[in-house]
């Protein structure tokens, strides 16, 4: 059985034990955090949502927050002498899928 399920402006195809990362979610380390925003369940009996499936909710386990690696933005325009440098770094929570409830 698997599910699209909808977070941070992206969707994501997810499986029961499967590690995710996604956009930092705001929940403590350990906790168990539950998606709503379901909008497809596959398997045996598949639901489709408009825009979600009604009482679907994927469970999943927190496992830890963090930083991605670092990226450069560079801004450059010839003849001008114009440039800028900037670091950005996304942070990122990483999941451990436990249940999914159609």
């Amino acid at each position: 059985m698997f599910a699209i399920i909808e977070t941070g402006g992206k969707q994501l195809k997810v499986e029961e034990g499967q590690t995710i990362f996604v956009e930092k979610l705001n929940a403590d380390a350990g906790d168990t955090f539950t998606f709503d925003k379901v909008l497809f369940v596959g398997g045996d009996a598949v639901k489709v949502g408009a825009p979600t499936v009604e009482g679907a909710t994927v469970s999943a386990k927190i496992e830890k927050h963090g930083r991605g690696k670092k990226i450069n933005v560079i801004k450059f325009k010839r003849r001008k002498n114009y440039h800028r440098k900037q670091g950005h770094r996304q942070a990122y929570t990483k999941l451990t899928v436990e249940k999914i409830e159609a």
